[in-house]
């Protein structure tokens, strides 16, 4: 029962052991697994479900404007004091934007009454928004 030290005739083992490599990939997985759903940007709302959604590659330049169910309006990250700081710095996001692509991505609580919603509609198109965009949760089939 001598341990194996060498090749056929003797020589040195030229084998690498992998298991350790294996073992630190298999945790580095998981830990990506569980950190990516934590990830999410901007404003944590309750999306409203759609059927009939599209998919839009995520642009950073876009503004994303989110409002809670306490009506709390948020600018990308930053929140407002009210509904009517909303649009000076709409303005100001907007104002760099070329002539027909001015867009705003809307994310609201699914519980928000429809209109506060469009006061905010209202705030954009004031602000030179041409297109809002509206954020929902696709709804998964048989639920």
């Amino acid at each position: 029962m001598a341990m194996n030290v060498g090749g056929n005739k003797g020589g040195p083992m030229a084998d690498i052991n992998v298991t350790p490599m294996a073992d630190v990939m298999i945790v580095l997985l998981i830990i990506f697994m569980v950190i990516t759903p934590l990830l999410q940007k901007g404003v944590d709302v309750k999306l409203p479900q759609a059927g009939n959604t599209k998919e839009r590659k995520d642009e950073p330049k876009i503004p994303v404007v989110a409002v809670r169910r306490d009506t709390t309006v948020y600018l990308g990250s930053q929140r407002l004091d009210n509904q009517a700081s909303l649009l000076p710095l709409l303005k100001e996001r907007v104002r760099d934007m070329a002539e027909g692509t001015r867009m705003i991505y809307l994310k609201a609580d699914e519980e928000l009454p429809y209109a506060e919603v469009m006061k905010v509609m209202d705030l954009a198109r004031e602000a030179g928004v041409e297109e809002v965009a509206l954020i929902a949760e696709r709804k998964v089939q048989g639920a």
